[in-house]
C-alpha cells in the first residue's frame, strides 16, 4: 500500500506540475502576412497587412515591419502571399440540420415544391442523423469561410445548441453557432396538410405553436431550458398570424433572459406586425413598404436580407437535381430574368432607406456536386446581379451581421481584442464580389482551418 501511494502521488505531482508549467508558459502567438487587409467597416486596405494572433485572439493589426517589431521571438509566421484578408463571413440565417430535395416534378402539383423535402427532411430522420447531418453542413460552411452562422429553425428540440456545445468543445469541427431551438408559430402553418393522425408529433418536435401571450412566454421559457441563444418567431405562415401583443410579450420574456427575437415576415401584415412588437430583426421583408422601412430604421431594427433565391439559384437547383419537362424547363430558364427586376427595385430601396440590415443565406437546399458551404456563397453574386455593391455586401456579412447578432464585441472585424477568425481570397472582393465564392484561407479562433495558398 505504501508503493502504491508513493506511486500515485508521483503521478499526481507530475501531472500538477506539467498543468503549471502549461500554464506558465507563452501562449500560442501567430503572425498572418498578406498583400492586402481589407477593413469593411471603413472600406480603407492596409497593403501590406500583417495581424498578431496570441492565444486565438487579434493582438495587433498593421504594416508587417511595425507588428514584426512587437512579436515574440520565434514567432509562427504565415505568409499568405498577395491574398487579400478580411474578416471571417457570418451568415446570419441558415438551417444546418436539414438538406431539402427538390421532389419529382407531378409531385410540385399536389404540393409547394418545398413541402415534400422539408416533410422528409424532418420527419424521415431520426434527431441522431440530423444533428449529424447538421455537423457535415457546419463543417463544409466553415471551410467556405463562414466563421458565423445564426441557425434559425428546423433542428428538433435541440440539435441546433448540441452541436453548438459539440464544436465550442472540440469535438467536430465548424462554425460559432447561435442556436434558437424550435420555432415559436401560430397554430396552423407549414405543416397543416399532414395526417392528422401523424401531424402531432412532428409539429411539436419542430415548432411551439402560441395562441396567445402568456403561451408565447411559456414557449421562451421551454426553448430557454435548451439553453438557446435567440429565439425565432414566425408572424406569418399561409395567412396564418402572431399577433402584435403576443409577439410583445414573446419580446419582453427573451430581452429578460437577454435573448434577441428573430421574426419571419414576409407579408406587409407580418412585417408591421414585427415592428409593433419590437422585434429585434425581421427575417426576409420581401414585401416592405417604404413607410414601413422607416419605422424600422427609426426604431433601430434589423432587416436580415435572404436573397436565397436570387440570380435563378432555384432554377439551378432544379436542373441539377430533377428531370424536367418542357414546361417546366421553360419556367426555369426563364426565372431569373422574371424576378430580377423586383430583386433590383427591393435591394435599392433597403440601400436608400437607411435601415440596418444583415444578409443570411436561408440555406436549406441540396445542391448535387456542391457542398453546403458553396452552395451559401452563391448569395454573393446574387445580390451583386441586384445592385448591391461589393463592400455593402462585405459588411452585410461581416460588421453588420455581427451588431445584429450582438457579437460585434467579438467578431465581424479584424481588430485588437476580437476573436482570430479571418478568411482570404486571392484577388479583389471589391473589384469581383464572387471572390467570396472561392474563400482560398479561413482561419477560426487563431486555428488555421484551411490554407489552399502558396506559401512564400
Amino acid at each position: 500500500m505504501r508503493k502504491l501511494f508513493t506511486l500515485l502521488t508521483s503521478v499526481f505531482l507530475a501531472v500538477f506540475l506539467t498543468g503549471q508549467l502549461a500554464a506558465q508558459s507563452p501562449a500560442a502567438v501567430t503572425l498572418l502576412k498578406a498583400g492586402r487587409l481589407l477593413d469593411p467597416r471603413t472600406g480603407n486596405v492596409l497593403s501590406p497587412a500583417a495581424v498578431l494572433i496570441e492565444d486565438g485572439k487579434i493582438k495587433e493589426v498593421g504594416p508587417p515591419s511595425q507588428v514584426l517589431a512587437n512579436a515574440p521571438a520565434g514567432v509562427k509566421t504565415i505568409d499568405l502571399g498577395s491574398a487579400t484578408l478580411l474578416p471571417g463571413l457570418i451568415d446570419s440565417h441558415t438551417h444546418l440540420l436539414i438538406n431539402v430535395t427538390i421532389p419529382a416534378e407531378p409531385e410540385m402539383s399536389r404540393y409547394t415544391f418545398f413541402q415534400p423535402g422539408l416533410l422528409l427532411a424532418v420527419a424521415a430522420k431520426s434527431p441522431s442523423e440530423r444533428v449529424l447531418l447538421g455537423a457535415q453542413m457546419a463543417r463544409e460552411d466553415l471551410e467556405s469561410g463562414f466563421t458565423a452562422v445564426r441557425n434559425l429553425g428546423f433542428s428538433g428540440i435541440e440539435g441546433d445548441a448540441a452541436l453548438r456545445d459539440a464544436i465550442n468543445a472540440g469535438r467536430v469541427p465548424g462554425p460559432r453557432i447561435l442556436a434558437s431551438g424550435r420555432k415559436v408559430v401560430p397554430v396552423g402553418g407549414y405543416f397543416d396538410r399532414l395526417n392528422p393522425a401523424v401531424a402531432k408529433p412532428i409539429v411539436e418536435q419542430e415548432f411551439l405553436e402560441v395562441t396567445n401571450a402568456d403561451e408565447g412566454r411559456r414557449a421562451v421559457g421551454e426553448n430557454l431550458f435548451y439553453n438557446v441563444d435567440v429565439i425565432k418567431v414566425v408572424a406569418d405562415d399561409d395567412g396564418v398570424g402572431i399577433t402584435p401583443p403576443v409577439l410583445r410579450a414573446i419580446v419582453e420574456e427573451a430581452h429578460l433572459a437577454h435573448k434577441k427575437v428573430a421574426v419571419h415576415a414576409q407579408s406587409k401584415t407580418a412585417i408591421q406586425t414585427a415592428i409593433d412588437g419590437n422585434a429585434d430583426s425581421i427575417e426576409h421583408g420581401d414585401r416592405v413598404t417604404d413607410e414601413q422601412l422607416k419605422m424600422i430604421r427609426d426604431k433601430g431594427i434589423f432587416l436580415d436580407l435572404t436573397p436565397t433565391f436570387y440570380n435563378g439559384f432555384i432554377a439551378k437547383v432544379f436542373e441539377a437535381d430533377i428531370a424536367m419537362s418542357p414546361s417546366r424547363k421553360a419556367w426555369a430558364d426563364n426565372l431569373k430574368s422574371k424576378r430580377l427586376p423586383g430583386d433590383i427595385s427591393f435591394i435599392q430601396r433597403i440601400l436608400k432607406s437607411g435601415v440596418k440590415f444583415a444578409v443570411g443565406s436561408d440555406m436549406c437546399w441540396l445542391y448535387p456536386g456542391k457542398t453546403r458551404g458553396q452552395t451559401t456563397a452563391m448569395i454573393f453574386s446574387g445580390l451583386h446581379d441586384a445592385g448591391m455593391p461589393p463592400l455593402d455586401i462585405i459588411r452585410a456579412v461581416t460588421i453588420n451581421a455581427a451588431e445584429m447578432l450582438g457579437w460585434q464585441d467579438r467578431v465581424g472585424a479584424v481588430e485588437p481584442g476580437k476573436f482570430a477568425d479571418l478568411v482570404a481570397v486571392a484577388g479583389d472582393p471589391i473589384a469581383d464580389i464572387s471572390e467570396l465564392e472561392r474563400v482560398q484561407f479561413v482561419m477560426k479562433n487563431g486555428q488555421v482551418v484551411r490554407n489552399d495558398l502558396a506559401s512564400h
